[in-house]
C-alpha cells in the first residue's frame, strides 16, 4: 500500500504541474481548478478506471465524465499520464487547430473525450445516461463523473440525481471537489460537505466525505462505491490550488494562468516535472451493441384525418420493434406525444424521466455516446427549458433525435404557455442540426424514420390536431426536399407543418379570383429546398410564407435566407407568421386571429398578385 500511496501522491503531483505548465504556455485557463482534483484523478487513473488506452469505448470500460470542464488541463494531463496524448501535445493547450480546446471536446483525436462540458450542470445527467446505456447493453463497469462544487447550485444537477435513483443506477459514481472557491469567491455552501451529503441521502443515494488529497482515503471511496448497488455521491474537501503556497485557496486566480516568472516557483514545490506512465486496470469482456434490424411487421399507413404526433409515436413503436438501438425518453407527456406506444411493445428501451427536460436531454447525450440512438419527446414549448443541453449537445457532435408536439397558436384552448411559438428559430440556429416539420401522417412516418440515421442533432415539429392525409406510402421525402402539392403560375404559397393544409384551402379561394397559385411543403426547414424556392420566385414572381411560428426566425426566415444565397430578389416575398402575444382559443380562431390562416394567406397573395400587375 505504501508503494501505491507513493505513485498515486507523485502521479497527482504531476497531474498538477502540467496543468500549470499547459496553461502557463497557454497563457489562460485554470489551473488552479485543476490542481484541486489531482489525486481524485490520480487515483482513479492508476486503480480505478477500467479502459483500454486503444480502445476507450469497449462496452466494458469505465467511462469518465468531467463535468467540471474549466478543469481540462487535469483531464489532459491526466491522458498523458495513461499514454493517451504526449507532452508536445499538451503544452499545445488553447492553440488554435489544437484539439485540447479550453473546455473538453470529444473529436477523433481524442476518443478518451465522450462529450464537451464545460457549461455547469450537464455532467451527471450524460453520466446517467451512459450508465444506463450500458445497463441496456448488459455491460459492466462505472460511469464516473467528476462535479465542481459551485455546479452543485444548478437544478438540473438534482433532476440527475433523483433520476439516476428511481432508475437504480448503481453503476454511477458521482465526486465532487469540493474545494470552497468559485470564480468570483466563495462558494454558497464552502467546505460545508453535510449539505450535499444530506441531499444525496435523501434522494437514495450512497454518500460520504472525504479528504480529497487523502490518496488512501480516496482510494476506499472508490472501491466502495464501485461496490455499492446504489448510486455513490462522495464528497472530496479539497484545496483550489493544491500543494503551491501562493496559491492553495487564495482568491483571485480561477481562470488565471501562473505567470511564467511565478511557474517555475510553483512547480518547484510540487517536487517538480515528472514523467510518470501508469496503466489503468483493463476493462473486461463485454458483448457489443447489436446491430439494428427491420421490424417484421409492414409499416403503419394512414387513411383519414391524424395527427402528426400520433403517427410520430405509431411509427416509433414499428421501428422499436426491429431496432434494438433505438432507446425513447419522456418528460411525463407520452399519451400526448404518443411515445407509449414504444412503451407497450419495448418496454426496457423506454425510459420516462419525468418533468426534468433537462436531465432528459443529458441522458439522450450520454446514451448516444455509449452507442443507442436516443429519441427524446416532449411539447416543442419544453425543449427550451433544455436548450443549454441541446446547445451542448452540438458541441459535442451528438447524434440526438428530439420531437416537439403541440406546435403553434394550433394547439387551441390550453394558451400561450403551451404553444411552440420559438423552436423552430431555435433550433435553425444550432450549429449542424436538421429541423423538419411533416405535414401530415405519411411524411411524418417518412422523416421519423429518416431522422435515427441523420448526423448531429435532428429536431421533428408535429401538431396537435389531426390533419389530412396528403401523400401516398410510395412518397420519399428526401432531407433538403420539399414537394409541390399544386402548380401554379401567379404565385406561390409556402407552408410547412399546419399551414401546408392552409395554403391548399388558400389556393381555392385565389382560383375563385382566377389567381393560379402554386402550394409547396417545405417539410424540411433546414436545410431548406433553395432550388425549389428559386424557381419558385422566378417562375410565378411572388411567394407568400405562412407559418405557425413567431414571425422572427422561422420558415420566412429560411426561405428569404435561401433565396438570397441563390441570387437576387426578383420578385416579392412576404411572410406571415404569429406577431403578437396569443390567448386561448379553437385552433381556427387563433390561425385567423395571427393572420396565418386561408383567408389571411389569400389576401395576402392577392396583394402581391395586384402590386406587381401594377408595377
Amino acid at each position: 500500500m505504501d508503494d501505491r500511496r507513493h505513485l498515486w501522491n507523485d502521479l497527482a503531483a504531476q497531474i498538477a504541474v502540467d496543468s500549470i505548465r499547459a496553461t502557463t504556455a497557454a497563457g489562460s485557463g485554470h489551473p488552479t481548478s485543476s490542481m484541486s482534483c489531482a489525486h481524485l484523478l490520480a487515483v482513479l487513473a492508476a486503480d480505478h478506471l477500467r479502459t483500454d488506452v486503444d480502445e476507450p469505448r469497449a462496452p466494458g470500460a469505465d467511462r469518465f465524465v468531467l463535468s467540471k470542464g474549466h478543469a481540462a488541463p487535469a483531464l489532459y494531463a491526466m491522458l498523458k499520464a495513461i499514454g493517451a496524448i504526449d507532452d508536445a501535445q499538451l503544452l499545445r493547450l488553447r492553440r488554435f487547430g489544437s484539439p485540447l480546446q479550453g473546455h473538453p471536446v470529444p473529436l477523433p483525436e481524442l476518443p478518451w473525450i465522450d462529450v464537451a462540458t464545460g457549461s455547469l450542470g450537464q455532467g451527471l445527467a450524460v453520466g446517467l445516461g451512459l450508465a444506463l446505456g450500458k445497463r441496456l447493453a448488459g455491460a459492466p463497469g462505472t460511469v464516473w463523473v467528476l462535479l465542481g462544487d459551485s455546479e452543485l447550485a444548478e437544478g438540473s444537477v438534482w433532476e440527475a440525481v433523483e433520476a439516476a435513483a428511481f432508475h437504480q443506477a448503481g453503476n454511477l459514481v458521482a465526486i465532487v471537489d469540493l474545494n470552497r472557491l468559485g470564480q468570483r469567491g466563495p462558494t454558497m455552501h464552502g467546505w460545508d460537505a453535510e449539505v450535499f451529503l444530506r441531499r444525496a441521502r435523501a434522494y437514495g443515494w450512497s454518500a460520504v466525505a472525504i479528504d480529497g488529497h487523502d490518496v488512501a482515503a480516496i482510494d476506499r471511496a472508490f472501491r466502495d462505491a464501485a461496490a455499492d448497488a446504489r448510486p455513490t455521491m462522495i464528497v472530496a474537501r479539497t484545496h483550489k490550488g493544491h500543494g503551491v503556497s501562493f496559491l492553495a485557496d487564495r482568491e483571485g486566480w480561477h481562470g488565471k494562468a501562473v505567470p511564467a516568472e511565478d511557474a517555475s516557483r510553483a512547480i518547484a514545490e510540487l517536487g517538480g516535472e515528472r514523467n510518470l506512465r501508469v496503466t489503468p486496470p483493463s476493462p473486461p469482456p463485454a458483448p457489443g451493441l447489436e446491430r439494428p434490424g427491420s421490424p417484421s411487421r409492414p409499416a403503419p399507413a394512414w387513411s383519414g384525418p391524424t395527427a402528426t404526433r400520433k403517427a410520430f409515436g405509431e411509427t416509433l413503436a414499428w421501428l422499436a420493434e426491429g431496432r434494438s438501438d433505438l432507446v425513447v425518453l419522456d418528460a411525463e407527456v407520452s399519451n400526448s406525444t404518443h411515445t407509449e406506444d414504444v412503451e407497450k411493445v419495448a418496454p426496457e428501451r423506454f425510459l420516462e424521466l419525468y418533468i426534468a427536460e433537462q436531465c432528459m436531454v443529458g441522458v439522450a447525450t450520454g446514451l448516444q455516446a455509449f452507442g443507442f440512438t436516443p429519441v427524446a419527446a416532449t411539447f416543442g414549448a419544453f425543449l427550451t427549458r433544455a436548450y443549454d443541453q441541446i446547445r451542448m449537445g452540438a458541441v459535442s457532435r451528438a447524434r440526438l433525435r428530439l420531437c416537439g408536439s403541440h406546435a403553434g397558436v394550433s394547439i387551441g384552448e390550453d394558451g400561450p404557455s403551451q404553444m411552440a411559438l420559438e423552436d423552430l428559430a431555435a433550433f435553425r440556429a444550432i450549429d449542424g442540426t436538421t429541423v423538419l416539420y411533416p405535414a401530415d401522417a405519411t411524411s411524418t412516418a417518412a422523416l421519423t424514420a429518416a431522422m435515427l440515421d441523420l448526423e448531429g442533432i435532428a429536431y421533428l415539429r408535429t401538431t396537435r390536431e389531426a390533419t389530412p392525409i396528403l401523400y401516398g406510402p410510395e412518397e420519399s421525402f428526401p432531407i433538403g426536399g420539399s414537394k409541390r402539392l399544386a402548380d401554379g403560375t401567379d404565385v406561390t404559397l409556402v407552408g410547412a407543418g399546419i399551414t401546408v393544409h392552409e395554403c391548399l384551402a388558400a389556393r381555392g379561394l385565389l382560383a375563385a379570383d382566377g389567381i393560379d397559385a402554386r402550394v409547396l411543403d417545405c417539410y424540411s426547414v433546414k436545410p431548406i429546398d433553395a432550388a425549389a424556392l428559386r424557381t419558385a420566385l422566378e417562375e410565378t414572381g411572388a411567394i407568400v410564407v405562412a407559418e405557425d411560428h413567431r414571425i422572427e426566425g422561422g420558415v420566412g426566415g429560411a426561405v428569404l435566407e435561401a433565396l438570397a444565397a441563390t441570387g437576387p430578389l426578383t420578385g416579392r416575398v412576404r411572410s406571415l407568421g404569429v406577431s403578437s402575444m396569443p390567448g386561448s382559443g379553437t385552433p381556427a380562431e387563433l390561425r385567423a386571429w395571427a393572420g396565418i390562416d386561408a383567408a389571411s394567406i389569400a389576401n395576402a397573395a392577392r396583394e402581391l398578385v395586384g402590386a406587381l400587375t401594377r408595377s
